[in-house]
């Protein structure tokens, strides 16, 4: 049967006080560098000690093997694909937290309250300063118009963060016009999909291709690295949208671990990373976007401009994976 922990006085206190100065156990898919500074304000707060425990990869099926015995309290991780993973393998609890509903948007939270979302990221188009006309894309549909044939450049198709663009087309359109999107942007590439998303950025400053699809995050890393702020520099960001919806965006997010040993400990940490100050510190340390309500980016984010994000409840990306996929390999995306 599922938990709920119902939060009242108790996580209050703990954020109130290091009377209670006991230990929260994150399991990340993300790097505890980027973590530090949330987990140190976290700790300076309520004097809970944080421990992070860093997984690349087989997160779940540590969990899956540790059972009741795991010591995950809390789960960080990156796109909704994930998140709905380790709910669908049933190793989350819901949180009642009006504190926490407070903080985050309803199409940014699971439905029963298993995930909460902390920061987005938005999925848009890399163009070349010198190749590409201001207004000449301003939607998802066009990259597969004629006029991009042989000039787009992209990672795999199969990568989670191109899987959860086709859901939103397939949610926006259906699965035959999703098919037909795709098939469009796979005629109209420069080249076969290869690398990360920074290297289609380098590949528009060789000249190999003038659009690129990637997350808006890369801008703020290249700039932050001398070698690769040329290639930003040859870019500008372009906030393409659904024809009938917005910028589509995907989520960082945080669960609750179905048998974590510290749930008061771990409801307060969940309460303080959903909080705008949190919010804004992770947006910061990430070039990403905070969720909370009165939150901003910081300057370099907001500098890139800004954009309305679709309204379509990021749980419908997750529902329309498995097809997504499916159509990716059948039109054979990445050959």
């Amino acid at each position: 049967m599922t938990k709920h922990i119902i939060v009242g006085t108790l996580a209050g206190a703990l954020m109130a006080t290091t009377a209670i100065a006991q230990e929260v156990n994150i399991y990340s898919y993300r790097q505890p560098e980027l973590l530090k500074p949330l987990t140190d304000a976290f700790h300076e707060q309520t004097g809970i000690t944080v421990n992070v425990a860093y997984l690349e990869k087989g997160l779940i099926e540590r969990m899956k093997a540790e059972g009741k015995r795991s010591p995950a309290d809390v789960i960080l991780t990156v796109d909704i694909a994930r998140l709905a993973a380790v709910v669908d393998a049933d190793l989350t609890q819901s949180v009642t937290s009006e504190t926490v509903t407070q903080n985050v948007p309803a199409q940014y939270r699971d439905p029963d309250n298993h995930w909460f979302g902390l920061s987005t990221r938005a999925r848009i188009a890399y163009a070349s300063k010198d190749r590409v006309a201001d207004g000449e894309l301003t939607t998802y549909e066009d990259l597969a118009s004629d006029k991009w044939r042989g000039r787009i450049c992209t990672r795999s198709g199969m990568h989670d963060y191109n899987i959860a663009l086709t859901s939103a087309v397939i949610a926006h359109h259906g699965t035959e016009a999703a098919k037909t999107w795709l098939q469009g942007v796979k005629d109209n590439l420069a080249r076969k999909p290869q690398g990360n998303d920074r290297a289609q950025v380098k590949a528009i400053w060789s000249g190999e291709c003038d659009i690129s699809i990637g997350n808006t995050y890369y801008m703020g890393q290249m700039l932050s690295d001398p070698e690769q702020q040329a290639w930003a520099d040859s870019v500008r960001i372009l906030f393409p949208v659904f024809e009938n919806g917005g910028v589509h965006v995907n989520v960082s997010g945080v669960a609750m671990a179905k048998h974590a040993p510290n749930p008061e400990q771990a409801v307060a940490l969940i309460e303080f990373l959903t909080s705008p100050t949190a919010q804004e510190i992770y947006a910061d340390a990430n070039f990403e976007y905070p969720i909370a309500a009165g939150t901003e980016p910081n300057d370099i984010v907001s500098s890139w401009g800004s954009f309305v994000a679709d309204d379509l409840n990021v749980t419908e990306l997750a529902k329309h994976r498995a097809a997504a996929l499916q159509m990716t390999e059948q039109v054979d995306f990445d050959n």
